[in-house]
């Protein structure tokens, strides 16, 4: 056999074959190539399901995220990756993304900008359109629910401070946290940033209901006006 011809997965020693690596070592130690080539089953003529993976992966700087925001059709422009392939690599990490979602949900007492973030960065860190979200707090600081107040473009979202204290008045609210995304990744506040967070603050005050924080959320960090001071 030649130095470069192909070399199946099947024909590969038990520590090289990803299923039977996970199945020995445990999922752990698998490189996120090997995983993704357990996912698409099979390579091609000229390249292992390993191989094809890594070149999928290079092509995003090995940046899952960036990977999960891929479409059907640009997964399907690499060679070896047709529909169903490509329907598996998002249908899993979509179940990644909703998996860590669900894992922050168990983190219920609020006590840093950073628990904050870790809640809200699954919802909408990765969104290309902006949404504000208010997070209701009971008196001790534990989350009784959490609600998109609007939905918009890029450029900004309308918010309506009687739905969020009229909600806060409904579950019994005593505190709430305001949280945005910028698709841009700034996490510069803007003037309208800075404008609805006094606005929220002082309707609060006069209903008795803290608003504890502002976040801007964006896919890999945050800004919290109250780490800032700006409160």
């Amino acid at each position: 056999m030649a130095e470069n011809s192909f070399f199946p997965i099947t024909n590969w020693s038990e520590d090289d074959k990803p299923r039977e690596k996970l199945m020995l070592k445990g999922k752990s130690v698998l490189s996120d190539a090997e995983l993704i080539a357990i996912l698409i089953g099979s390579g091609s003529r000229n390249e292992s399901a390993v191989d094809l993976s890594k070149r999928i992966l290079a092509s995003v700087d090995t940046n899952l995220n960036a990977l999960g925001k891929l479409s059907l059709s640009q997964l399907m422009q690499f060679k070896g990756i047709g529909e169903a392939k490509a329907i598996s690599i998002i249908a899993a990490l979509e179940l990644g993304r909703r998996r860590r979602g669900e894992e922050v949900v168990e983190l219920t007492k609020i006590t840093s900008s950073k628990i904050i973030f870790e809640i809200m960065q699954p919802i909408i860190g990765e969104l290309p359109h902006e949404e504000f979200w208010i997070i209701y707090l009971n008196n001790s600081n534990k989350v009784l629910s959490k609600s998109q107040l609007s939905k918009g473009g890029i450029t900004g979202t309308l918010v309506d401070v009687r739905i969020v204290f009229k909600t806060a008045l409904e579950i019994g609210a005593t505190a709430l946290i305001l949280c945005h995304n910028h698709p841009s990744g700034t996490l510069i506040p803007s003037d309208a940033d800075k404008q609805i967070t006094r606005k929220l603050k002082l309707a609060g005050d006069s209903l008795e209901i803290k608003v504890l924080d502002h976040l801007i959320i964006t896919e890999t960090s945050y800004f919290s006006f109250a780490d800032e001071g700006i409160f």
